[in-house]
């Protein structure tokens, strides 16, 4: 049965929204939409999947979990899988969620509630009691190695506490920082001419993801160097301030454990007599946790918290209410993407009053055109807002604010800014309608929707409009995809500013004689040296250009900013089809049988590579030695077809994303969780 063209419009709108927002938030610390806001999209995804079947693939945000780990930073595979958590956003939604409990284990357990704290999520490895590694979460099977940063951490022990700790023992837990830190960090932020963080969490996540071992070798490098000139002095004192601002940020970062992974020399019934081992062994636990018999009793610290909020010393955005019991969370087991034996209730965010100077517009690398409010300095949720996020014409037509407003501000979830209307008996007529505009801000194109019955309106100058080609740019180095440190924002404006790209195809092109045209790039000659020199930040990027040339084809994929095309539908057309040439040359028939692509990434990839355009960007990146075709075969017997396959724990000889492939390339499916099309279960170590 074909999808009606509406619905696969809204579908692509959807999926588009949501990605961008979780690469938004997982990639860039920098998220766009709240959290009700991005609740109320999944959600209509969902629902529209579940009308239309064929519309889901893998590659659709219910299938998937979290982000991608950065290149930067070495893989480390968890050992038991790191979930998110569903949400609720009333007391009638945790009830709803409790009568599911209730009825599927036929008691009401006892729960423990805990507050959610805003932060980064991270995985810590301990073996024979001393600490082997820190991970964050990155798509829940694979994260990022910050062992070495997290070492600045106070508080996060070393070693075990006891005279016998556990033989193996893994633990989650939150990094933040406390308000007064994070006041501290933002006033520091300003005072160097910096922009402010969002909020905690982007805070915690940035100071986290520094490469301070590279920032202390390009220290030791200068020092070894340096001849003792007024200029190097200067340069030394720089790169002094600079890793000490690092390291002291993560000095101010702290950590709460609030869950456990794999454990052997260990054993416990409960998850609270779980946490009072953990905090035994020396490892720092919230003690605002609370073992409640009932739901009134989860009800009880919800509302006792709602109101004592801000009495805590850190940033939270909820509660999170557990099944206490461990065998009864084994029985209760997870969805793909969350355990069903616990969710995350949200307070309603606390709004203030602002005023509304301006509306402006935003072209995104897909060409979209996003209008945002640009507003008086306010204060909400332990931070200062100056934007928000429209989102689309229609939106501010539905919210009635005009420019000169005074506005209902807050953050939903206590996170993500949203102007919630105006505040109508305040108006003195000096107020103004915004019009969207019907040419591009950025190149002057007209404005239009991509297909009939689409929200949003895009920039159609895909190639040569300026602010796609630096959102191209940027998306490129971002860690979901090529991984470039050192291309940032400002570097791609200035590759763009200095005619050095003219799209994406000229980037891996680039070599040092280029950089030294552009004075981005560029420092006054030392000692010794004649004309203008690149800068260590300048090498730095070249150095990682080159070495990105060689990341894998799934890599590549991403980066080329095809519609719905993201890391898992991405890994998919690698293992199947292995190169870049049978990707763009295969029928849409056949890409839909990539399994966890579907037709609707069959067609965005058909459309893609029939741009002439697209196919030189392709060329360009190939004669510059990028890698564009994945060496091993996936070719094997079809000795699983039409079967489906869970798997669970650590498996010796394989991490999950090999035993995954190994499945796949020989027909099967694997699943995220069991049901009843479930063949076989593949449990090993533990999950």
């Amino acid at each position: 049965m074909s999808v009606p063209a509406k619905a696969r419009a809204r579908w692509d709108e959807l999926v588009d929204a949501i990605n961008e927002a979780r690469e938004r938030y997982y990639l860039h610390d920098k998220p766009t939409l709240s959290d009700e806001e991005y609740d109320s999209l999944y959600r209509e995804l969902v629902e529209l999947e579940s009308k239309h079947p064929e519309l889901a693939s893998g590659e659709s945000p219910t299938q998937t979990v979290g982000g991608s780990r950065a290149e930067m930073f070495e893989p480390v595979e968890h050992l038991a899988r790191m979930y998110s958590l569903d949400n609720a956003f009333s007391l009638e939604e945790v009830q709803a969620w409790a009568a599911r409990v209730d009825k599927a284990v036929d008691e009401s357990p006892a729960m423990l509630c805990e507050l959610k704290v805003d932060g980064l999520a991270v995985d810590l490895v301990y073996v024979e009691g001393r600490l082997r590694s820190v991970a964050t979460r990155g798509d829940g099977r694979v994260g990022e190695d910050v062992t070495y940063n997290a070492s600045f951490i106070p508080g996060i022990p070393k070693s075990l506490a006891g005279k016998k700790p556990p033989a193996l023992l893994e633990v989650r837990g939150e990094i933040y920082f406390p308000l007064a830190e994070f006041e501290r960090i933002n006033s520091e932020q300003l005072a160097l001419g910096g922009s402010p963080f969002a909020n905690p969490r982007n805070a915690a996540a940035g100071s986290l993801r520094q490469r301070i071992d590279r920032r202390q070798d390009d220290l030791a490098d200068v020092e070894s160097r340096s001849r003792g000139t007024d200029r190097e002095e200067v340069r030394l004192a720089r790169l002094r301030d600079e890793l000490a601002l690092a390291t002291g940020r993560l000095e101010a970062l702290r950590l709460v454990v609030h869950g456990i992974g794999a454990h052997e020399g260990v054993t416990f019934a409960t998850l609270s007599e779980a946490y009072d081992v953990l905090a035994r062994l020396g490892l720092p636990t919230s003690d605002r946790i609370r073992l409640v018999p009932d739901l009134a009793g989860v009800e009880e610290y919800i509302n006792y918290y709602g109101d004592h909020r801000h009495d805590v010393e850190h940033e939270i955005d909820g509660v999170v209410i557990k099944v206490d019991d461990l065998a009864i969370q084994d029985r209760l087991g997870a969805t793909s993407r969350a355990p069903r034996w616990a969710i995350a209730y949200k307070y309603p965010p606390e709004v203030v009053r602002t005023r509304l100077r301006d509306i402006q517009v935003n072209v995104g690398r897909t060409g979209r055109v996003t209008p945002f409010a640009v507003m008086e300095p306010a204060k909400v949720a332990g931070s200062t807002v100056t934007m928000a996020t429209l989102h689309n014409s229609q939106e501010v037509a539905r919210k009635g604010v005009l420019i000169g407003d005074m506005v209902f501000l807050r953050k939903a979830g206590d996170v993500i800014p949203e102007v919630l209307g105006p505040v109508v008996e305040v108006r003195d007529g000096s107020e103004r309608a915004f019009v969207m505009p019907t040419a591009c801000p950025e190149c002057g194109s007209a404005l239009a929707p991509e297909k009939e019955g689409d929200i949003d309106i895009r920039c159609p100058n895909t190639r040569s409009c300026p602010a796609q080609m630096r959102e191209r740019l940027f998306h490129v180095a971002s860690r979901g995809a090529m991984d470039i440190e050192g291309l940032g924002y400002k570097a791609a404006i200035a590759l763009l500013e200095c005619g050095l790209v003219q799209d994406e195809g000229d980037l891996f092109a680039l070599t040092a004689d280029d950089l030294l045209r552009c004075p981005f790039f560029t420092r006054e000659p030392g000692k010794g040296e004649e004309g203008p020199q690149l800068t260590e930040n300048a090498k730095g990027m070249l150095a990682q250009i080159q070495a990105s040339k060689d990341r894998p084809l799934w890599r590549a994929l991403v980066a080329l900013s095809i519609r719905h095309v993201g890391p898992t539908a991405a890994q998919a057309l690698a293992r199947d089809l292995g190169s870049i040439d049978a990707i763009a040359e295969a029928d849409p028939e056949r890409l839909a049988e990539v399994e966890g692509v579907g037709g609707v990434i069959a067609e965005a990839l058909q459309e893609w590579f029939a741009e002439p355009w697209h196919r030189e960007v392709v060329e360009k990146w190939r004669a510059a030695g990028v890698r564009l075709a994945d060496e091993t075969s996936t070719s094997g017997p079809g000795t699983l077809d039409g079967v489906t396959v869970v798997i669970t724990g650590s498996l010796e000889g394989f991490t999950r994303d090999e035993a995954t492939a190994a499945v796949q390339e020989r027909g099967g499916k694997v699943s995220g969780s069991v049901s009843k099309k479930t063949d076989f279960l593949v449990a090993a170590g533990e999950s």
